[in-house]
């Protein structure tokens, strides 16, 4: 793994407890910023993962 993917699974599991607490708590604000910083970790880990890939395909 690579600093992107970490730092984007990360970015998914905060942005998911975030969301989750957003519901519970009926925040609408909280839980769409959690929406967005878990999707924002998922791309994120993306990119780590192409460029995980790319490494792998050169060596």
């Amino acid at each position: 793994m690579n600093k992107d993917q970490v730092k984007g699974h990360v970015e998914e599991t905060k942005g998911k407890v975030k969301e989750v607490a957003g519901k519970i708590l009926q925040d609408e604000d909280m839980e769409l910023e959690g929406n967005i910083q878990k999707n924002v970790g998922k791309v994120q880990a993306g990119i780590g993962d192409i460029k995980q890939d790319i490494k792998d395909a050169i060596k």
